[in-house]
């Protein structure tokens, strides 16, 4: 039998999967990762875990069979798994397969909270994926030296108001506003990716005059009544490096809602090019 508490970790891709490992050991837990082959960076390995599972993503079956068998009763869900790979040529196992003809819709939330539901059945409990992680959800306020401009401030209010009416669908948690007028909404490729056409699309307007300001603002909010347990809106230095090439001047977020995955140097990175982060 173990000899410290277990915390199951089934890790995507991305930073977030090794900051929960690290900071789940310094509390004195053993962490069993189920790592998603498509997904999941290899250096997992090499991050002090009490043991790594390599799992595909269809294999719900396997994931509960070796959680059990490790003797994990609580769990957390951390890093990105891409929607579109959700969507492509993974072969479900059959836990998996009925799981997902039982769904009315085929979006995240619906995806994962019914592999949560599949997990509690089993005795395994999904714990909210920040828990271990509050210091780096994004405080209220100003995060940058800059503070938005009142252009700014009115591109995020427009923003955040399309935003919510989009997250409630679950299409995506990432719009694009350049003078109040939309320019790009994140659907199943990712926040970056989002980020990287609205630049594309005021690029292609550069060579024809305009009215429209070539300074975009991008706000990224969490879904209404968001479970914090999976799909939590995360940004890193990399975002602000996508804005900074697409022309991107402002990132709104929501507060506590959000997590820095590279905590300050987030905002240093926004400092030194010249973007304004807010989150309210």
């Amino acid at each position: 039998m173990p000899s410290k508490p277990r915390l199951g970790l089934i890790a995507g891709n991305g930073k977030f999967p090794f900051l929960v490992l690290d900071a789940a050991r310094a509390q004195g837990l053993d962490v069993v990762v189920a790592a998603i082959k498509e997904e999941t960076f290899p250096e997992i390995e090499c991050r002090g875990a009490a043991v790594v599972h390599w799992l595909s993503l269809g294999e719900l079956s396997k994931l509960i069979d070796t959680f059990k068998r490790e003797g994990v009763a609580r769990a957390v869900m951390a890093g990105q798994v891409k929607h579109k790979q959700i969507f492509s040529s993974i072969r479900p196992d059959w836990r998996l397969a009925k799981l997902l003809l039982s769904l009315g819709t085929r979006n995240t939330d619906s995806l994962l909270g019914a592999i949560a539901k599949v997990l509690a059945e089993e005795g395994i409990t999904l714990d909210t994926s920040t828990s271990l992680l509050e210091p780096l959800l994004a405080k209220s306020g100003v995060l940058t030296q800059r503070a938005p401009s009142e252009q700014e401030l009115k591109d995020t209010a427009y923003g955040r108001a399309l935003a919510r009416h989009l997250a409630q669908y679950d299409i995506g948690q990432t719009v694009v506003i350049a003078e109040a007028a939309c320019v790009a909404v994140e659907a199943m490729e990712g926040t970056d990716a989002t980020i990287e056409r609205a630049g594309q699309i005021m690029g292609s307007l550069a060579a024809d005059p305009s009215t429209l300001s070539r300074a975009l603002t991008v706000v990224k909010i969490a879904k209404p009544n968001q479970d914090m347990r999976f799909d939590v809106p995360v940004i890193g230095v990399k975002t602000i490096e996508v804005m900074k090439t697409a022309g991107a001047t402002c990132l709104a977020l929501d507060a506590e809602k959000c997590l820095l995955l590279d905590g300050d140097a987030i905002p240093r990175a926004a400092d030194g090019a010249g973007i304004v982060i807010v989150a309210d």
